[in-house]
């Protein structure tokens, strides 16, 4: 990008104007007048002109032998400041039992009925407010994924400022998560299979109760997730939930992850519900909090190959569930939800 007008030191006494790309106006620069002898020229800091965001220092005699330099230093500062960092863009990964107001399975395993809508309502608000929340914390790019197995984007309550993937059967799991994307949010999350005060708890489904561990240790979504993410590099900066969802973040991705309680479960369908006026409030919050956070959190990565070990009940008609075990070895982990 080039100037529209290049800088140029008027002649001494004379004030001038530039023009920057990264402003709409022009700011004056005053050079000082000619001295009778060679006395530095420095920065007074207290005589200012403030042009569009860039503040002009003015020039005057002190003890500054290399105040033409500061004065390249600082304008080699502004500039940077008004380039703006370089873009973020923020894949989200949703899910559905740890939406503000959501508490049964009711809510979740059906799509047609009061209940199963009222819960996707919910869901949009607090996508609305992360957001709002990630826009507001510098997210040049945001990307919603529908996590949900039955679905829950309601594209007429979709909030501006991002784009949603939705519907069924998908190409891959994670359609356009790569390297490029700056963090994962795991928003509307819930802990693991057999977490006590978990609401709605399970890994990947709760009819046949799937519990997964990788290199031994027990694994829900939140770690499954991350560790796809963590592939690409991908670190998560945001988890939302129930309080045992965002302690199990804690456990797996260190305290620099951001996290966001909207209820607090007393067991796997009841909770201590927020209002929603409030969660949302602390989403958004939480949102432009995790944007700060980006440089802190790490990617989530699994040893490779992962030992992977998978138990799950097999229907038997009119006789009790069978347990069965599934072990093998995963190569890499963005094939981590294919086992």
């Amino acid at each position: 990008m080039s100037w529209r007008r290049v800088l140029r030191l008027p002649p001494a006494g004379v004030r001038s104007e530039f023009m920057s790309p990264y402003s709409t106006g022009s700011c004056r620069v005053a050079s000082p007048a000619a001295p009778k002898d060679p006395a530095p020229i420095g920065i007074d800091s207290t005589n200012e002109i403030a042009g569009n965001g860039l503040v002009m220092p003015l020039m005057k005699r002190s003890s500054c032998s290399k105040s033409w330099f500061c004065l390249a230093a600082w304008l080699a500062v502004s500039v940077a400041g008004h380039l703006g960092a370089a873009p973020r863009k923020i894949y989200v990964m949703t899910d559905l039992e740890g939406i503000s107001g959501v508490y049964k399975f009711a809510q979740t395993r059906e799509t047609d009925t009061p209940l199963a809508r009222q819960a996707r309502v919910f869901f949009m608000g607090d996508v609305a407010a992360v957001v709002r929340g990630l826009r507001d914390g510098g997210a040049t790019e945001i990307v919603v994924l529908d996590g949900h197995g039955n679905q829950a984007v309601l594209p007429e309550l979709m909030a501006p400022g991002a784009k949603y993937i939705t519907g069924l059967p998908r190409p891959e799991h994670f359609p356009g998560l790569d390297a490029t994307y700056a963090g994962l949010v795991c928003l509307g999350f819930h802990a693991m299979k057999g977490t006590p005060d978990g609401v709605l708890n399970h890994t990947q489904s709760s009819r046949t109760e799937n519990r997964y561990w990788y290199n031994g240790v027990e694994s829900g979504e939140l770690a499954q997730c991350a560790a796809v993410a963590g592939h690409y590099g991908v670190p998560p900066i945001l988890v939302t939930g129930d309080e045992a969802t965002c302690r199990e973040a804690e456990k797996f991705f260190g305290k620099g992850c951001v996290t966001v309680a909207v209820k607090r479960g007393l067991a796997r369908e009841s909770a201590l519900l927020y209002p929603l006026s409030e969660t949302r409030q602390e989403l958004y919050r939480g949102a432009r909090r995790a944007m700060k956070a980006i440089g802190r959190c790490q990617p989530y990565r699994l040893e490779l190959p992962i030992q992977a070990k998978k138990e799950y009940l097999v229907p038997g008609g009119s006789a009790k569930p069978r347990l069965t075990t599934k072990e093998g070895t995963v190569p890499a982990a963005l094939h981590l939800l294919d086992f």
